[in-house]
Formats: structure tokens, sequence, C-alpha cells
């Protein structure tokens, strides 16, 4: 995924102050995985065993977790689904309905709970509800 679609991707895009962010999990970790993305990403990738390590458990800091996966759940699922292509195409479509405004609201949301964290100087954050 990441050398077939993922990086080449990337060089059709102005990327050289994008930074990568990604969870912990054993398959975004290998160390072939890891070091694949410090060569393309240097010192802007944010994961476990990379330059900036990525907090653990911490699925409240990632917007795929809080907000896209359910998001696009609901709508997927919204109609009956008969086919694996029925659902590629669902998936493809509600992923491309997302406004830059509904992103806008998510990426204000993702500053706000960083500024959280900040505050209360990396401390757990209790339940907190996040309005988006």
């Amino acid at each position: 995924m990441i050398t077939n679609f993922f990086i080449p991707e990337l060089n059709n895009h102005d990327v050289q102050e994008l930074w990568f962010q990604q969870d912990g999990a054993t398959c975004h970790t290998a160390r072939a995985t890891i070091d694949l993305l410090k060569d393309t990403f240097g010192d802007r990738l944010i994961s476990r065993f990379g330059p900036v390590n990525w907090p653990p458990r911490s699925c409240d800091l990632t917007p795929l977790d809080y907000f896209l996966w359910g998001y696009v759940k609901s709508l997927v699922y919204a109609d009956k689904l008969q086919t694996l292509d029925h659902l590629e195409d669902n998936i493809r479509r509600v992923i491309a309905d997302i406004r830059p405004q509904m992103l806008g609201k998510v990426i204000e949301n993702w500053t706000s709970r960083l500024d959280y964290i900040r505050a209360s100087r990396g401390s757990p954050m209790p339940e907190i509800i996040f309005k988006m």
C-alpha cells in the first residue's frame, strides 16, 4: 500500500512541509515501514518508533478515530449493501462528499484537543465532550 500507492501519490504533490501521523498498530510500526516513512518524511513523522513519538492509546487525538470512521460508517451502511462493489462505491462516495468546511471544523476540533493536552501538560483527558 505504501510503496505502490501512497508514496507515488505523494510524489504528485508538494509535500516538503507535510507531517505524517499514524497510531502504534504493529503493521504501522514494523521496521521496514518506519524506515520507509522516515526516508519520506524525515523528522516530520509522528509514530511509535518515529522521530516524534505518538502517545499510546490516544484515539481522542486522531481525527480518523474520533471523526472519520464513525461518520463514514454511519452513511455507508445507511442503506442495505448487496455486494462488495456496492460497499466500495458507497465508501468512495461518502469520502468524496466530505466538504472542506466539515474538514475545517474537524481540524479546529483537533487543535482544541491539542491545546487542552498542552495546557494540562499531557495529563489524561477526563470525560470531555468535544463538539463538532
